[in-house]
């Protein structure tokens, strides 16, 4: 009689035996400024979610601060990447938002708020930036070491409403998201996750206020479109 006893633990499929997702990038699939400290990545950001709700076992690659460069760095030189993307069956990348951001840095700093002269700006640092064919270079890496689907996440309007580089952002954001799409579509067994789209207009609710990160509700939104992205609904 006791044989037949098995416990819910016993019975629950064991993390080993789980499909893992790996996640690489910034601090959006980190998970930042979510938890009291920002020292590990936090169980509710977006990998942790799809994790949760597909029954993946997820390992959160995600760096605060990277800028695409760093990532293909790692991906082509540090064995912990490229062992972990060797035993993925999943993978999510989020990567390109700190070059984006320093470049309108760097745009809105030497136009000294001449509006014209800030677009021009912007145009010339975005056409001589090497983010996409980093990124491009970083998804082939990738493909090199696993066959596993693969999504690319877009850029989401990281500003309020109440901010005028929201206005800027939306006008730039549709070009440079045309660009992660191709290269989404031009990459084998890749597909894109559409923030910008799922963000929207409604940053009070997914961006935290006086941040650029995504609220909790933002990560939960970021790990529906995943979910969908993979086909796993």
């Amino acid at each position: 009689m006791a044989t037949s006893i098995i416990s819910p633990a016993a019975s629950a499929k064991s993390d080993q035996a789980k499909e893992s997702l790996v996640a690489l990038g910034d601090s959006i699939p980190f998970g930042y400024n979510l938890g009291q400290t920002n020292q590990n990545p936090s169980k509710a950001a977006y990998p942790y979610l799809i994790g949760a709700e597909e029954d993946l076992r997820v390992r959160n690659l995600g760096i605060p601060g990277w800028q695409s460069e760093q990532l293909l760095g790692a991906l082509e030189d540090e064995q912990k990447y490229r062992q972990a993307i060797s035993h993925a069956d999943y993978v999510v990348i989020t990567i390109g938002n700190n070059d984006l951001l320093q470049i309108l840095r760097e745009a809105g700093e030497e136009s000294g708020g001449n509006q014209a002269q800030f677009q021009q700006l912007l145009v010339q640092k975005l056409q001589a930036d090497d983010v996409f064919a980093n990124i491009a270079a970083a998804i082939a890496e990738t493909r090199s070491l696993t066959d596993a689907p693969i999504v690319l996440y877009n850029v989401y309007n990281p500003f309020q409403l109440t901010d005028q580089l929201h206005y800027v952002a939306d006008a730039i954001l549709p070009g440079i998201n045309q660009t992660f799409a191709a290269l989404a579509a031009s990459s084998e067994n890749v597909y894109l996750a559409d923030a910008y789209t799922a963000f929207g207009d409604n940053q009070a609710a997914y961006v935290i206020q006086g941040d650029i990160h995504p609220t909790a509700a933002g990560q939960q939104v970021l790990a529906d479109i995943g979910i969908t992205a993979f086909g796993l609904e």
